[in-house]
């Protein structure tokens, strides 16, 4: 998985959504002040995220953006796929000349890979970046099972 400048900006939006949502909505300005995204790029990604039902909008005075969901029920996963920005290296060396065999094991490494980013971020609530909780990788989070 590759984490865009598209996919960080949405997060770090959402995350500004979560942390003001006992203001009320925000609007697209108070956001791009606030974090320093262009105004153009924001009404992109909140086109998206809408689209995707993770926002909503409000018209009128008091009007702006806030989250559709809880912060529990949003993952990670959803606000990078929300933003088309979901990279699957599935077909990652689709170009080299290396023989058909190679290509195989190689598709299979990219594709086991790709799953197990998803499953990863997948994991990964709006919540738990709020609340500053520590994200471990997929391996500690193994260890403290066995343990």
């Amino acid at each position: 998985m590759r984490l865009t400048s598209k996919s960080r900006y949405a997060i770090t939006a959402m995350i500004t959504l979560a942390l003001n949502h006992n203001k009320g909505p925000m609007t697209l300005f108070e956001i791009s002040e606030s974090q320093g995204i262009s105004l153009s790029y924001l009404e992109q990604l909140f086109a998206s995220l809408r689209s995707k039902g993770l926002v909503k909008g409000f018209r009128g005075p008091g009007g702006g953006y806030a989250l559709a969901k809880s912060t529990e029920q949003i993952s990670i996963a959803e606000i990078i796929c929300a933003t088309d920005e979901w990279v699957d290296y599935t077909y990652a060396n689709e170009r080299d000349t290396i023989q058909r065999e190679t290509q195989l094991s190689s598709r299979t490494l990219w594709s086991s890979l790709s799953k197990q980013l998803y499953d990863f971020v997948s994991d990964i609530k709006l919540s738990d970046l709020i609340n500053r909780q520590t994200v471990h990788a997929p391996h500690e989070q193994q260890n403290k099972i066995a343990a």
